[in-house]
């Protein structure tokens, strides 16, 4: 994990050991939280295969694998479309566009693409022309400071939304409740959204008491490891239903 892509952080030392452990009780949480986990072999070439996110845009109706911004990322996608397939017909973003599925916000059949580094116009169109017949449309939306769209902004609903308003205008998502995170808390809006309740990372207290008086159940487990590797909390799974 140490070659990891980064964007936005400083570089420093990851415990790789701490890193499985904290995979491991995400895991678990998950399970505990009524989802049922198929866990895929490592691939020790690839540093950033862990998060599985970005490999795919999982409907209800199709998974769509993209062909990640970071070019050293594009080897991860055929394994993820092998284990996706006994589940959801696969189709693929092609050259020149590019998508990681971090950046890919769904309130119901809206899907937002983040406009940054790793998604380009041509990926969220190939996006557009791929879900669009199944009833959903796709909206871009502009991001700074950060590295995905999930970063910025994660669905508590179909209509409310968590939003780190210096990374993302609150507006973007139209007719849409919003909830802001504490302002000191950066990168505190991501966060897996379950039947069981939601996954929120260690670190942000303010933030997940914000959650809890909104009604929510929140889960929160230590992920400082994995936030060396800019990654967060729905990054490490691909959600499916049904």
């Amino acid at each position: 994990m140490e070659g990891c892509e980064l964007t936005h952080l400083a570089r420093e030392p990851i415990d790789v050991a701490r890193v499985a452990e904290q995979h491991e009780r995400y895991s678990a949480l998950l399970a505990e939280l009524g989802c049922r986990v198929v866990e895929l072999p490592p691939e020790p070439d690839c540093p950033d295969a862990v998060f599985v996110e970005d490999t795919a845009v999982v409907l209800d109706e199709l998974a769509v694998l993209t062909r990640p911004g970071a070019a050293s990322r594009r080897v991860e996608v055929p394994s993820i479309g092998r284990a996706l397939a006994p589940y959801r017909e696969c189709v693929a973003v092609e050259a020149p566009g590019t998508l990681d599925g971090g950046d890919v916000l769904r309130l119901g059949r809206r899907l937002f693409v983040g406009e940054a580094t790793r998604s380009n116009a041509a990926g969220a169109e190939r996006l557009r022309t791929l879900v669009e017949p199944h009833g959903y449309t796709v909206e871009t939306v502009p991001i700074r400071g950060c590295l995905h769209l999930k970063s910025a902004a994660c669905a508590l609903g179909d209509d409310l939304v968590l939003v780190q308003e210096s990374w993302v205008d609150p507006t973007a998502f139209g007719e849409v409740e919003v909830l802001l995170t504490d302002p000191a808390e950066e990168g505190a809006a991501n966060v897996v959204r379950l039947d069981g309740g939601l996954i929120h990372p260690e670190g942000f207290p303010r933030t997940s008491a914000r959650l809890e008086a909104a009604g929510l159940a929140v889960h929160t487990l230590p992920y400082d490891e994995l936030q060396k590797a800019e990654g967060a909390v729905t990054c490490c799974s691909l959600l499916l239903e049904g």
